[in-house]
Formats: structure tokens, C-alpha cells, sequence
């Protein structure tokens, strides 16, 4: 079982209560990146967005700045937005965190679900599947890291084209997907592992993406790796603490962006459900332990991902989540796994 956290850049809050510069906000992944290595967490990933309350739009740079000062954590987009990339770029990048870091980039491709960042390097929306069909077949080639022919309608063809720099073992890529069929098939086509994104509900509904996957990946004579899942959650000493401490600054992240989709304002009431019976890991390190075991086992996912920021909880209280979580949450969770093993073909 991998454990990773991950994380949107949200900009914190300081001890004072004033929200932090983009900047500093960057620099503070880092200093939690650290403390994760430190701790043994197995992977670390730092998704892109465009919009203010996040502080990462490249998340290889900020990665690129990760390896140099830790040691032995995996280092990963998530997701890197392909569709409005360039492949080769993206490929590029990688590599050279990859290099940074001796071997432990990975990257985790999507289709993405902001869409600020199409406009903004000049797509179209209306082109939003093709964008990323194309691109993920071009990506999947320039993996292979040998010499590149390919012609699509949405970049200038290549022929015979060589990419540098390459890589050492080749570069980890997973597919995250956010539960449409044909992106779980498409994912098997190439032979990607896949992520889950499951922010809402009960996790145990993504079954049957799983069980397509492994079909898919059988179909078409590919790999079907472990899969992964990403949920949000939250730790602190106590569950009222954790759920207090997260609650106000969630719930205006969360209604900013419900506004712009129609959704109604959450309610305290959805909030503490979700945590009881979805896909919220919001607590104690025991009780965060305990729904991250039942989850893994039930789901026989071979990754968990935690996304421990959600709006702008305070530094001070981020650090001791990364801290709860590489501590105790991640040791009791093998326990439990250990005591109650996976289905056979985990």
C-alpha cells in the first residue's frame, strides 16, 4: 500500500490570521514536502490550477524545487492539466525533476476540471475532448523515450523527432480520472495506472471503475496497475479539533466554487454526513486510520492519496496534519491492513 498526500497550493492562513503571498505559500509546500519525506510518506503531489486561491499554476517547478532538499519521497503532479499543455513540454519537465531528484517523478495526467487554464493559453473549450485524446497519445509515445513520429489537429506534427532530456527508469505517469467510463477505458488503452479523484460520496460507488479498469486493461493486453484514490481529509488530535479547525475555511472554498457551478451552499449538516459515511477523512489519527483501512480494503485500491488542504487552515495546523498523518495515521493503516488482509489480486 502507498500513502501520499497531496495538495491544491491553497494560500494558508498565518498564526495571526492574515492570509499568506503566493510566495510564501510555495515555499510552505516545500517545508511540508520535507517534513513528509522525513516522516516516510511515500509520495507527494501538488496539483496546477489558475485561479487566487491557489498558489501552483506549474507544479513541476515547485516539484523541481522539492527534490533538491528532500531525500527519498516521490514527487508528482496531481493533475498536471495535458489538455492545455504541450506534451512534449510536460514530458520534458518531468524528466528534469526527475533527474533533480534521482529517479522520483511522477505524473499524473488529466483532462481537468477548472477550466481557467484553456482560455488562458488559448484553447477552446468546445475542443475539450479531442485536446486531450490527442495529447495523451502523443504523451504516450514520448514515454517510450526513442524517437518520436506523430500528426494531430491540435499541434504541429513530429517526425523522427528526439525529446531530451530522458530519463533513467523512465517516467512514472498515472491518468486521473474523475469517474466517466471512457476515461477509465481510456486510461487501460495505454497501459496507465489509475487515479481516482473521489472528493464526495460514498467511495465504495467507484467499484465498478475499478472492476472496468481491470476488464479494459485484460481487453487490451495492458498492465492493470494497483489503483489509486484521492480524497480530502483533515487530522488533528482530536475529531472535534480536525473538524472545527477545517469546517469554516472549507466551507468558503467550497461555496466560492459552488457558486460558479449552480451547486447551493453546503451545510454543516452535509459536511459531518460526508464525514461520517463519504469520502471525507476528517479527525483523529485513529479515526482517520480506521476509515482510510475499511476504504482501502473495501475498494482494494494499492494507493490512498490524502488532499489535507481544503481552503486556508493555518500553517501551524496544516504542519501538524502532515505530521499526524506521517506519524500514526499511515503506521496504523499498515496495522490494520496487516491484521485484515486485502482480497487476493490486490
Amino acid at each position: 500500500m502507498i500513502f501520499g498526500l497531496d495538495t491544491f497550493g491553497d494560500v494558508p492562513l498565518d498564526d495571526a490570521g492574515k492570509p499568506v503571498s503566493h510566495a510564501r505559500s510555495i515555499r510552505q509546500l516545500v517545508d511540508e514536502a520535507v517534513l513528509a519525506d522525513q516522516l516516510g510518506v511515500d509520495v507527494f503531489t501538488v496539483g496546477e490550477h489558475h485561479r487566487p486561491e491557489y498558489s501552483v499554476s506549474s507544479p513541476e517547478t515547485v516539484l523541481a524545487g522539492m527534490a533538491t532538499v528532500t531525500k527519498r519521497i516521490r514527487l508528482g503532479s496531481g493533475v498536471t492539466v495535458l489538455s492545455s499543455d504541450d506534451p512534449v513540454r510536460v514530458f520534458q519537465r518531468f524528466a528534469t525533476v526527475d533527474a533533480l531528484s534521482n529517479g522520483r517523478a511522477d505524473v499524473i495526467l488529466g483532462r481537468g476540471s477548472f477550466t481557467e487554464s484553456f482560455p488562458l493559453f488559448g484553447y477552446d473549450l468546445q475542443d475539450y475532448n479531442v485536446l486531450f485524446e490527442e495529447k495523451i497519445e502523443l504523451f504516450a509515445r514520448l514515454l517510450k523515450e526513442a524517437p518520436v513520429t506523430w500528426s494531430g489537429s491540435t499541434r504541429a506534427p513530429l517526425v523522427d523527432a528526439d525529446v531530451y532530456p530522458t530519463t533513467k527508469g523512465g517516467l512514472k505517469t498515472w491518468v486521473g480520472v474523475g469517474g466517466t467510463p471512457a476515461s477509465v477505458v481510456r486510461t487501460a488503452k495505454y497501459g496507465f495506472p489509475l487515479m481516482l479523484a473521489i472528493i464526495g460520496g460514498q467511495p465504495e460507488r467507484f467499484s465498478p471503475f475499478i472492476d472496468l479498469y481491470k476488464r479494459s486493461a485484460g481487453e487490451f493486453g495492458t498492465t492493470a496497475w494497483p489503483v489509486g484514490m484521492h480524497s480530502p481529509g483533515f487530522i488533528a488530535d482530536t475529531d472535534n479539533e480536525a473538524k472545527e479547525i477545517f469546517w469554516p475555511h472549507y466551507k468558503v472554498v467550497r461555496d466560492r466554487i459552488g457558486a460558479l457551478r449552480g451547486w447551493p451552499p453546503v451545510r454543516r449538516e452535509e459536511f459531518d454526513a460526508e464525514i461520517e459515511h463519504g469520502s471525507m477523512y476528517i479527525g483523529s489519527p485513529d479515526t482517520v486510520a480506521r476509515k482510510i483501512a475499511r476504504t482501502a480494503a473495501a475498494m482494494d485500491v494499492g494507493r490512498f492519496d490524502l488532499i489535507f488542504t481544503a481552503g486556508t487552515q493555518p500553517i501551524s495546523a496544516r504542519l501538524k496534519a502532515v505530521e499526524l498523518y506521517g506519524s500514526k495515521v499511515v503506521p496504523l493503516v499498515r496495522e490494520m491492513l496487516a491484521e485484515n488482509p486485502r482480497p487476493t489480486g490486490s
